[in-house]
């Protein structure tokens, strides 16, 4: 029996088969059921400033030479094509192609000394989203399982106090996987279980035969072997359908039989979700979610003034940030962006021509414009920005790969790489720990993944004596090591 419950009222028709739409927005059900729909709820965690942290990863491992931390004396086969300039903090130098974020250096730190020892781009992107220097002995490559260690993301929506109708982390504009092997393991919840899952927001249409396209679409989606922009235009980066089409509920245009199937097929769903945490509740929840302004205003950036598309960039890096910080506003408290499709990052030849024209300019313009964004409305003193790969990029620039790639690149490297972090509290013009000479191993301040992980649920406000159990109640330490020191103030 249905008991009415005045905080929560329940949807009408419309509002409830707009629930159906959960299937594009890429959210579980059982992440519906942990939402809170309450406006007590909505009250209560809301109080204070919420903290929140925007994770960037950018796919495929960009090259800590070629970015924040460059050899400029440097052999001539490491040193690479690009110039160091000046940043806002005197001594701090970066990347010429990077002059938006050189002019921002009062808001953001670098840890140049952040290491692991893997080469592998499943292996290493497992040890940085899940915080860990060592892959379990359960690890499968490109097969993620239930036995695999929960991501930051989901820990961090776990353990979080949720605000509103929101769940507590999302991953935007889609899941991390090589066209050729498959998903990544590291990037769900695993262990924690999956009524924890992140809310997987896949917003991207990239088939398989496109493998080679990486960037910021559409103007700078670049062929990874030819080095050039590519001339595909068919791409889609689509917000989450929030509504019903109109009409949708009239018979006269839609088959009686086919609507039937479609509630039916949700309501199996719903009854599967049931038994954890009841029908009723998870069937308002889902309601309030798919139909609140809120919600369709934070995913609406495609449809953002002229000046703020322009100042994040008309493009799907652009939109992506936007949305994040969006996200953060509206009461998501960790979202974790993909920077780049298909290891865009990966440049293993042609390097330099595929950084300085179609994946430096879109990155600078769209990371610049969320750090003034969260700056001018106040948010970013309590919102931590990072930013890193699953690893850095060899010292030596290599010819090896002559009969894929026109010009040279750089190949993986787990052991050293440059992290970025920004707002939630860091000591702007701050550089931690240093990379040696070649830029090829720690020489001052390592810092580990489970350093860098430690860092994030620190700024997120989560207790250094805090526990995430898996499904047989085993306890497991949120912090598995000191955040990084100096880096916060």
């Amino acid at each position: 029996m249905n008991i009415a419950n005045p905080c929560h009222p329940a949807p009408d028709r419309r509002a409830f088969l707009q629930a159906g739409t959960i299937g594009a927005l890429g959210l579980s059900m059982s992440g519906i059921a942990e939402l809170r729909g309450a406006a007590a709820d909505r009250a209560a965690g809301q109080a204070g400033r919420p903290r929140a942290v925007i994770f960037l990863f950018l796919t495929g491992g960009a090259s800590q030479h070629d970015t924040f931390d460059m050899k400029p004396h440097g052999p001539a086969d490491f040193k690479g094509e690009f110039n160091p300039i000046a940043t806002r903090t005197p001594g701090i130098q970066i990347c010429e192609h990077l002059p938006m974020l050189a002019q921002r250096s009062q808001h953001w730190a670098l840890v140049r000394s952040l290491t692991h020892g893997n080469n592998g781009h499943d292996a290493a992107t497992y040890l940085m989203l899940t915080g860990r220097s060592q892959l379990p002995n359960t690890f499968r490559s490109s097969r993620p399982q239930g036995t695999d260690f929960p991501s930051i993301v989901a820990i961090a929506g776990a353990m979080t106090r949720r605000r509103g109708i929101w769940p507590g982390s999302a991953v935007l504009p889609e899941k991390i996987y090589h066209s050729n092997t498959g998903v990544y393991p590291g990037q769900f919840a695993g262990l924690l279980g999956s009524r924890h899952e992140p809310w997987f927001l896949e917003m991207t249409d990239k088939p398989h035969a496109y493998h080679s396209y990486s960037g910021a679409f559409p103007q700078y989606l670049f062929d990874l072997h030819r080095g050039e922009l590519s001339d595909r235009r068919d791409w889609r980066f689509e917000v989450p359908n929030l509504t019903l089409p109109e009409g949708a509920l009239d018979p006269r245009h839609r088959r009686r039989m086919d609507l039937l199937g479609h509630i039916e097929r949700q309501q199996r769903q719903l009854d599967a979700t049931a038994a954890v945490a009841g029908y009723d509740r998870v069937r308002r929840s889902a309601a309030t979610l798919l139909t609140s302004p809120q919600v369709r205003h934070a995913f609406d950036v495609r449809q953002a003034g002229p000046r703020v598309l322009e100042r994040y960039g008309n493009n799907s890096f652009g939109w992506s940030l936007l949305m994040a910080r969006r996200l953060v506003e509206a009461g998501v408290n960790m979202v974790q962006v993909n920077m780049g499709n298909f290891g865009s990052w990966d440049l293993h030849g042609n390097n330099f021509p595929c950084l300085k024209n179609y994946l430096f300019p879109p990155t600078d313009r769209a990371v610049s414009a969320l750090l003034d964004d969260l700056h001018d409305s106040g948010l970013l003193e309590n919102t931590l920005v990072v930013m890193a790969g699953e690893f850095g990029r060899t010292p030596r620039i290599s010819h090896i790969a002559r009969n894929i790639y026109r010009t040279p690149g750089r190949d993986h490297w787990g052991r050293v790489q440059t992290a970025f972090f920004a707002g939630g509290g860091v000591r702007g013009g701050t550089v931690i720990g240093a990379s040696d000479a070649n830029g090829a191993y720690p020489a001052a301040d390592p810092q580990t993944p489970e350093n860098f992980a430690a860092t994030i649920y620190d700024a997120l406000g989560v207790p250094r004596s805090a526990e995430w159990h898996d499904a047989t109640g085993r306890p497991y330490a949120v912090h598995m090591a000191e955040p990084i020191r100096g880096l916060r103030r």
